[in-house]
């Protein structure tokens, strides 16, 4: 239980923090503070960390990166997660591309849902927003899809004057393929680039413009563990979450989660600064601190975030983990 009364369950890890994409609301541009790949966690600290916070409560894990298919062994660490007790969900953030190829042995290794990033289809707008190639990642969700994971969700990154046109044939697209879509408000975590607050587009908007095409009812049902809320198309049953990260005053009302960098940092909130140093704990004393330094995160978890005021960008989001 964090200071204010939230049950901490949630782990989100980065294995990397590299990528085969370098989208614009991500990594700004000309970045180049990649950490240097020895001081990213191997398969056995990353499994080390995972057996204590189950100790101390934890449930429900995620590998992100950067983009985690690009480790090697990504697989391996699937499979030895998911092997632990006390793990009952085990997801996975990635762009796709990759996935065509490891959906399969990423589903036999355990990993129970993927949280694919799709934020146009139009592959010339796709390859301006990620440098990457759409037809890679439609390959990857397809194959999500015939891999039977239990959940396939898209995530779309809102972004005025880049991808609003977008929202309603997204929405149709993840209907027509039983897949939920996700509409996210842009959060300053790539300063210096192309994209920039001119650029932020509120989950309202989006909702209208899908309630405009048609009527939206509300659901009980959540397809995971995130903040999303979610709502149905009464006539293509697309559903459709909203994540107003930004917009919405009651976000971090619920939040459970704490997240792992790849280089060993605990961080309590996306939109605070604050860190524990787990990897020195990890690689000292045995590793005998690890659960004192979780408990260290969980106590110092704020209220709220801080992307509504004066936020200034030390680490972008690949460095932290997606």
């Amino acid at each position: 239980m964090d200071p204010f009364g939230r049950s901490i369950d949630y782990l989100r890890i980065s294995v990397t923090d590299r990528c085969n994409e370098r989208c614009l609301y991500c990594m700004p541009e000309g970045y180049k503070g990649w950490a240097k790949r020895a001081e990213h966690l191997g398969v056995d600290e990353i499994v080390r960390v995972v057996e204590s916070a189950t100790r101390l409560g934890f449930r429900k894990f995620r590998l992100t990166g950067g983009e985690p298919l690009v480790r090697s062994d990504i697989v391996e660490i699937t499979r030895r997660i998911w092997d632990l007790p006390g793990v009952q969900t085990l997801g996975l953030s990635t762009n796709g591309l990759l996935l065509a190829g490891l959906a399969v042995p990423l589903r036999r290794a355990g990993l129970r849902s993927v949280n694919i990033s799709l934020d146009t289809l139009d592959p010339a707008a796709y390859r301006r927003l990620t440098g990457g190639n759409l037809e890679g990642a439609l390959a990857g969700i397809e194959a999500a899809l015939d891999a039977g994971f239990e959940v396939v969700k898209l995530n779309c990154v809102l972004l005025r004057g880049i991808n609003e046109e977008q929202i309603v044939p997204l929405a149709r697209f993840g209907a027509e393929r039983g897949m939920p879509v996700r509409f996210i408000e842009l959060m300053p975590l790539a300063p210096g680039g192309p994209v920039n607050d001119g650029h932020f587009f509120p989950v309202a908007e989006a909702r209208a413009r899908l309630a405009a095409d048609e009527a939206l009812d509300p659901v009980s049902e959540r397809p995971g563990h995130g903040p999303a809320r979610y709502l149905r198309g009464r006539v293509s049953g697309a559903l459709v979450g909203f994540i107003g990260s930004v917009t919405c005053a009651d976000f971090c009302k619920d939040c459970n989660k704490l997240r792992l960098t790849a280089d060993g940092k605990l961080r309590p909130c996306l939109g605070r600064h604050g860190e524990i140093d787990l990897a020195s704990a990890l690689r000292a004393d045995g590793g005998a601190g690890i659960d004192e330094a979780i408990r260290e995160a969980i106590a110092n978890k704020p209220e709220n975030h801080s992307f509504g005021g004066d936020f200034e960008v030390k680490r972008p989001m690949t460095a932290i983990g997606g």
